[in-house]
């Protein structure tokens, strides 16, 4: 699926390389939220790291024997470190207007943290990992009870099954309405272009109310 277009391709004007500026321009009077939200290990805290021209603020502690009968790890069972609170990002879209990037958490005893993350949110980015679809249906239905719009971006990760969208949708319970798209969270172009699609559907929904 393809959502870009010659109108939108064009990268912002302040949207430098990730980790080279860390002030906020003087110039600068209005901000905007995105969420990125997904299970326990599909990528938030990367693509959070991809896109950010500031050092991105983690907090990502160490996995401990603490979380062992409490934590779902099936299918990351190699990772050791974990998003507590949230990761932050910064991209500057031009002189005056800033787009601010949090990533929530992914284990389930850590999701009451969402209630402030999202206020004043535009909309998510759901990323999902074909191997663990599953971690995702809880995540989709939270955003869904909340009213908050969002698109689905699928994570690359090595030797995870490829599934055509319609089998994705299905599977996601997801309307027609929602965009989903392919996701190398490691890769800055590639997460830039989910925002971009995210931020088209978020037009599309204001252009046509009744679709949201």
């Amino acid at each position: 699926m393809d959502y870009r277009d010659s109108e939108t391709d064009a990268e912002p004007r302040g949207f430098v390389e990730p980790g080279q500026v860390q002030t906020l321009a003087a110039s600068t009077t209005a901000a905007v939220k995105v969420v990125i939200v997904g299970g326990f290990g599909v990528g938030k805290t990367t693509l959070v790291g991809a896109l950010s021209e500031i050092r991105p603020l983690t907090t990502e502690e160490t996995m401990t024997q603490a979380g062992v009968g409490v934590d779902d790890v099936a299918g990351v069972e190699r990772k050791t470190s974990t998003t507590v609170a949230m990761d932050f990002g910064r991209i500057s879209l031009n002189e005056q207007l800033v787009l601010y990037l949090f990533g929530t958490p992914g284990q389930e005893r850590f999701w009451f943290l969402w209630n402030g993350l999202f206020d004043g949110a535009l909309g998510a980015v759901v990323l999902v990992d074909t191997r663990r679809l599953e971690v995702s249906f809880d995540v989709i239905g939270r955003l869904e009870e909340r009213g908050v719009p969002f698109v689905v971006a699928v994570n690359a990760f090595p030797q995870a099954p490829v599934h055509p969208v319609a089998e994705l949708r299905a599977s996601l319970d997801l309307p027609d309405s929602v965009p989903i798209v392919d996701c190398d969270a490691r890769d800055r172009g590639s997460c830039r272009d989910v925002l971009l699609t995210l931020m088209r559907y978020l037009h599309t929904l204001a252009a046509s109310p009744e679709q949201s």
